[in-house]
């Protein structure tokens, strides 16, 4: 295959891409800006581009699994920061005025560049590579490096900087002159400053303080340039004949890479702390599953607080497509729900998930509806206002799409509730979705034969212990540790009231 992204297989990815809508549903714009955070740098708008079918994911999952091989992972890494040195270098080339200043520029930029593909090829030689994605750059880079141009290029940068190197000059202040001399002294003058200043403090050049050359170094460098005048002039060919040398594609890669680097980097520190990831298995033939699968957004939280996060596995059955979850309040009902969809997030960008093992099959896209509040702009109430929102959802048309309902129709009848919850499930299941429904309605775990009934599950002293198991829904509640926990007891009550 011909070598175009690390990203994608038929397009070039669009970092401009709008956040998805179901990102804070699931929480995952905490999870992205976590991963930010430890990269130290942008990726945000890299999580909000999806691959563009099934084939794509399965590139991408490849490359991230040839990332995972701690020789690539250093190659690459090492790859994007030379690439970075070369962005600084190209800034400062734009940012500077002075003609000599950008020449200069010009060869530091063009040295990192020809330096880290040289390097990148010369590392990704010695590595088994699975992924058709990076075999294919291998393969370009090979091509690449060994045309004209190419040598060429790094031919003349070469001879250029050695000759850019020996440029010395000796400045002597003397009787209110300076004199500039090609003489060398020793020691430089860095080294001077370092040697004879006080013990523990550091000292930098003055000429070193700002990109652009002070006076005194513009009119020394003006001196320099007329007696050497064939370099400097040779500076400025190579500046204009290479104005626009580096190859789109490999630029590219620079960009897309901090994808898979930042996530492995993520990774790797949540293993740290004790979590575990996997990479998926994709194949639609056979059932989903995922076990110690847990939400990625409430261990990061809980890390803060030490406190432990609960997992849980499940699967799905030919035939089986919707999980209708019940259970009492704060049981964990809807941080099962959240760690599903992140399952099928991460599964669907080619990365590891936050499970012990899974096997997650392709899904067009994710949807979600999670309960909201009355609008007190609008003042619609809640159900309009969930009803609303609904309806992009099931007038969307996507066939076998994931989705997460999350306590729907709270504020209706209890029958209404069931009739409308009932038509939302076959609208979905009808349409080849998978997904899950948490709700209080019980008898919605029995309403379509495609329907799995799921508990969130309380001790042997009625607390809950957030696991949740396939069961039938439970009759009896937990409320009275609601009760106890907000202190509304009878006794409670009564002894607040007589206040």
């Amino acid at each position: 295959m011909e070598f175009t992204s690390i990203l994608d297989l038929r397009r070039r990815p669009n970092q401009d891409t709008s956040r998805p809508s179901f990102f804070v549903d699931l929480n995952l714009h905490q999870v992205v800006e976590k991963i930010q955070s430890l990269w130290g740098e942008t990726v945000v708008p890299l999580y909000h581009y999806f691959p563009v079918d099934e084939e794509c994911e399965e590139f991408r999952r490849a490359v991230y699994r040839d990332v995972k091989q701690e020789a690539v992972h250093q190659v690459l890494f090492h790859f994007y920061e030379a690439m970075k040195r070369r962005e600084n270098a190209r800034v400062k080339k734009e940012k500077v005025r002075s003609g000599l200043q950008k020449s200069s520029w010009q060869l530091r930029e063009t040295a990192e560049y020809c330096y880290a593909l040289q390097n990148l090829l010369t590392g990704l030689e010695g590595q088994e590579l699975s992924s058709e994605g990076l075999q294919a750059l291998r393969e370009y880079l090979r091509g690449y490096l060994s045309g004209e141009a190419f040598g060429q290029l790094c031919g003349e940068v070469t001879e250029l900087l050695a000759e850019q190197t020996q440029c010395r000059v000796t400045l002597i202040y003397d009787n209110q002159q300076i004199l500039v001399s090609e003489e060398p002294t020793l020691p430089m003058y860095e080294d001077y400053l370092r040697n004879t200043g006080e013990h523990g403090k550091e000292f930098k050049s003055p000429f070193c303080r700002t990109d652009e050359l002070t006076p005194l170094e513009t009119e020394v460098w003006k001196l320099y340039a007329r007696k050497h005048m064939d370099l400097f002039q040779r500076m400025e060919k190579f500046r204009e004949k290479y104005s626009d040398y580096a190859e789109e594609r490999l630029l590219l890669l620079a960009e897309e890479l901090p994808f898979y680097l930042s996530f492995y980097k993520f990774e790797q520190w949540m293993k740290g702390k004790g979590f575990a990831f996997a990479l998926p298995t994709c194949d639609s033939c056979k059932p989903m599953r995922a076990e110690g699968l847990y939400d990625l957004a409430l261990a990061i939280v809980n890390l803060s607080g030490g406190k432990p996060v609960v997992d849980n596995s499940f699967y799905l059955d030919d035939g089986e497509q919707f999980f209708v979850l019940t259970g009492p309040n704060q049981g964990g009902k809807t941080t099962f729900a959240r760690s599903l969809g992140q399952l099928v997030y991460f599964a669907k960008m080619g990365l590891s998930v936050p499970a012990k093992g899974a096997n997650v099959p392709y899904f067009t896209g994710i949807l979600t509806h999670f309960s909201v509040e009355e609008s007190i702009e609008t003042g619609r109430g809640k159900l309009k206002e969930e009803l609303i929102r609904l309806l992009p959802m099931m007038e969307d048309g996507s066939r076998n799409s994931f989705v997460v309902i999350n306590e729907l129709f709270t504020t209706a009848a209890n029958y209404d509730a069931c009739i409308m919850g009932k038509n939302v499930l076959e609208h979905f299941i009808g349409l080849q979705c998978k997904g899950i429904y948490v709700t209080h309605l019980r008898e919605l775990t029995e309403c379509h034969q495609a329907v799995v009934s799921l508990a969130a599950m309380l001790d042997e002293n009625r607390q809950q212990n957030f696991k949740v198991v396939r069961s039938k829904a439970e009759t009896k509640g937990c409320a009275i540790n609601q009760v106890n926990k907000y202190q509304l007891t009878y006794e409670q009550l009564k002894e607040r009231l007589a206040r």
